[in-house]
């Protein structure tokens, strides 16, 4: 049986790709990396609210592991780049409405993106993983059906978890997730592992992992318009060459404490 949360996400998907097939002429989909080159600036999208991979800082400035990243790549690509920061349950529909004109934001690549949109890379590789406070009652997945489960509105991991038909608190990101786990507003929450691994070993929460054996390494693409060949492949030149002169973990070091492809 197709869950309420399958079917509002593949209508969205849905509607935002017949939305743009509609309303653009076929000459629309020639390859938009002219159009950039052109403009002299890379548009690219985040949460802005993933710690340490994208999160506003006491500046207001957008920094972190993708920020970085997506610079890096423009810089090598000749542009200037623009980030912008949206919530992450309309970032698809914001790409395929022209918002933007990637996502460099931790996506993770999955099959249903990948029938509306085009990924370049992978350029990091997590898994998903399942938290509580310390010494919580709760130490086992099979636990998780009789509590609260906290989990990010859009991302991967709330689909799974309703998969499973858990009872789940939404969240805007990270730092809420992680601040209602602490305040005991949800028993457990599914996550990325990197960040919240992080968190921990910065001392910022103390948490427990529970072993979830169904996990599976995924990885994080950059996410873009379908049929532009070209731009994909100037983006993907530019990662591969990040990766290749040491600058990508560099990066890495920097922002989450070593490499994560």
């Amino acid at each position: 049986m197709k869950t309420t949360g399958n079917i509002l996400r593949r209508s969205v998907l849905a509607g935002a790709a017949a939305l743009i097939g509609a309303t653009l002429a076929p000459a629309a989909y020639a390859d938009e990396l002219e159009g950039i080159k052109e403009r002299g600036v890379l548009k690219i999208a985040m949460s802005g609210q993933y710690p340490p991979f994208n999160f506003v800082n006491e500046q207001n400035q957008v920094v972190g592991f993708d920020p970085a990243i997506g610079t890096e790549i423009a810089k090598r690509m000749g542009l200037e780049v623009e980030i912008i920061t949206t919530a992450w349950d309309g970032i698809i529909g914001g790409l395929l409405a022209n918002k933007y004109d990637a996502v460099v934001g931790s996506m993770s690549i999955t099959e249903e993106r990948d029938k509306v949109i085009d990924f370049v890379g992978p350029y990091y590789n997590t898994k998903r993983a399942i938290f509580t406070k310390a010494g919580s009652p709760v130490t086992s997945v099979d636990q998780l059906s009789d509590v609260r489960v906290g989990v990010t509105l859009g991302e991967t991991h709330e689909q799974w978890a309703r998969d499973q038909g858990y009872d789940l608190n939404t969240y805007k990101g990270l730092p809420e997730l992680l601040l209602e786990l602490d305040n005991g507003r949800v028993d457990a929450i599914v996550n990325d592992s990197i960040p919240v691994m992080l968190a921990m070993k910065a001392g910022q929460y103390d948490l427990a992992v529970i072993d979830d054996p169904s996990a599976e390494p995924i990885g994080a693409g950059i996410a873009i318009r379908e049929n532009n060949p070209d731009l994909a492949a100037a983006m993907q030149a530019a990662l591969d060459s990040m990766m290749e002169d040491g600058s990508y973990l560099a990066i890495a070091e920097e922002w989450v404490g070593g490499d994560i492809r």
